[in-house]
């Protein structure tokens, strides 16, 4: 999954340097004694250290800006800045941790959607291959559709949007995995089961048409025939150039079938462009 690049987060949070990045020039070093010492000095340290790349150094100091001035106005800019540094870093669950004590303490920050949003983003650069567990896609499906709900006016609701569409047809990918594993082992039931899912709730993704076709030739393997017809008219309806129905069309009619409605198929209740 593409990852958020300095260059292109940075600009971001601009406003949150801002206030600080005069106090930058006056940082003397990046020493690692936690000493008592002012909050501005703390910032400015973690600030050399994520701008040098030295993102966990940047993390430290961030948060000891928190730890020892927590209510000063220096606190949110530094947890804010201390999870994106563990974004950066690439420790995920540390920054989401971060995030959510950040959404927890600051729930009227004016930067509370850019910490929602990099939340889902932590979730979404750890999607793994379909053939792995999708449990980080679950977790940033989830993420990405509370930045939509909460900020649905934000730069970051378009750009969830965007992601839920890949997140969404990323778990209907899996179903069909699986789904396909099930048809050649002759398990057509459990396979039946994960192309319905992908059919009834991963509707608009690109694995929808395969997974009709699959499902007429499961119904088929079982005897099913007016639900192969029934799934195999909603596929030529809504797919009519797809060769997934020229596969389809190709089946039926080798055994004596049309595809054609039936209204008291399963897919009646889930797909009403047909019945």
């Amino acid at each position: 999954m593409p990852r958020l690049s300095m260059r292109t987060s940075l600009p971001r949070i601009a406003v949150l340097l801002a206030a600080g990045l005069w106090l930058a020039a006056c940082s003397s070093s990046k020493k690692d004694d936690y000493v008592e010492r002012p909050a501005e000095e703390f910032y400015n340290i973690g600030l050399d250290a994520l701008l040098a790349g030295e993102y966990e150094v940047a993390a430290k100091n961030f948060d000891e800006v928190e730890r020892q001035h927590p209510y000063s106005s220096w606190a949110p800019r530094a947890e804010l800045l201390a999870a994106f540094s563990l974004y950066q870093a690439n420790k995920y669950d540390e920054a989401v941790a971060a995030l959510d004590r950040f959404i927890q303490l600051n729930p009227g920050s004016d930067e509370i959607a850019y910490a929602y949003y990099l939340k889902a983003i932590c979730y979404y650069e750890q999607i793994s291959d379909v053939r792995r567990d999708q449990e980080m896609t679950r977790e940033a499906l989830s993420a990405l559709q509370e930045v939509v709900r909460r900020f649905p006016d934000s730069a970051y609701a378009r750009d969830a949007a965007l992601k839920i569409d890949l997140a969404r047809d990323q778990l209907a990918g899996q179903e069909m995995v699986v789904g396909r594993f099930y048809e050649q082992q002759g398990e057509y039931l459990a396979a039946i089961n994960r192309f319905q899912t992908v059919v009834r709730d991963y509707q608009t993704t690109a694995h929808t048409p395969e997974a009709l076709h699959r499902l007429v030739e499961s119904y088929l393997a079982l005897g099913l025939k007016d639900e192969a017809e029934a799934t195999g008219a909603v596929l030529g309806y809504n797919y009519p150039g797809s060769s997934w129905y020229v596969d389809t069309y190709r089946l039926l009619t080798g055994v004596d079938l049309r595809p054609q409605a039936h209204e008291g198929s399963w897919i009646s209740s889930v797909w009403h462009s047909v019945f």
